[in-house]
This record gives structure tokens, C-alpha cells and sequence, in this order.
């Protein structure tokens, strides 16, 4: 007989890691952003928006942690396959909660387990990709 071993889950502590890292990445390229933070039942667990950021990038950020959260891929990966002619072209519709299909959300693993999310908004999606990787990479 087998005992799983518990993973611990996404920290308050950790989103503060995930979130001043993201904005320390952002503020070395010069973008101003918003960061989100979910734990694995989709809860916010931190969020912070630069005080220039466009005021949309808080619901960006929260769309795209929620979006790599729900289906556990970067949010980068998923932009071809909702496409029109994609095959989960309706998948942006499937949910009451929207999701979005714009790169900037990465799912975040511990031990091979999904514990979470962080979301980046404001940037270039290609931006805000490479600043939700470097978060991530922070953390581990």
C-alpha cells in the first residue's frame, strides 16, 4: 500500500514572492502591470496593480491566472486552439466565468502538482509571459 504524500499548498507567502517578482521583471523592461495570484480552488490569494497600469489589466490578470488555473497549461499555449478554426474555438463561451485566451497566465506546480496560478496583465502578451515565467521560476 502506497501513501501520497501531501503537497503544500500555495502560500500568502508565496504569492508575495510571485507577485514582486513579476513586478520587479515588468519594471526592468519598463511596463507597468497587474499581478494575480490564485491558490488551486481558483481563490484570490494576492493581487497588485502598478499604480500607471491600465485599468484593465487587473481583470486581464485575473482572467489569465483563472484560464491557466481551470485547464493547467500557459495561457500562451492555448491562443491557437480557440481560434475559429481551432477545435475548442467555443471554449471562450463554455463558462459562466469568461475565460481569456491572451499569453500571461501561467499554472503553477509543486511536486508535479497544480497548486495555483499567476496571471500578468499590461504588457505585451509576450511580456507579460516572460514576466509570469520569471515569478514562477522565482519561486521554485
Amino acid at each position: 500500500m502506497s501513501t501520497a504524500t501531501a503537497v503544500a499548498p500555495l502560500t500568502i507567502q508565496d504569492a508575495e514572492v510571485l507577485v514582486t517578482a513579476a513586478r520587479r521583471a515588468a519594471e526592468a523592461a519598463g511596463a507597468t502591470v497587474s499581478v494575480t495570484v490564485l491558490d488551486a480552488g481558483g481563490h484570490l490569494l494576492a493581487f497588485r496593480r502598478d499604480d500607471q497600469a491600465v485599468l484593465i489589466s487587473g481583470e486581464t490578470s485575473t482572467r489569465k491566472a483563472y484560464t491557466a488555473l481551470q485547464l493547467n497549461a500557459p495561457t500562451a499555449d492555448l491562443v491557437d486552439v480557440v481560434k475559429p478554426d481551432g477545435p475548442f474555438h467555443s471554449l471562450q463561451t463554455a463558462l459562466d466565468r469568461p475565460l481569456l485566451f491572451i499569453a500571461g497566465g501561467l499554472p503553477i506546480h509543486r511536486d508535479g502538482r497544480l497548486i495555483g496560478a499567476i496571471g500578468v496583465g499590461g504588457g505585451a502578451p509576450e511580456q507579460d509571459h516572460g514576466f509570469a515565467t520569471a515569478a514562477v521560476e522565482e519561486l521554485v
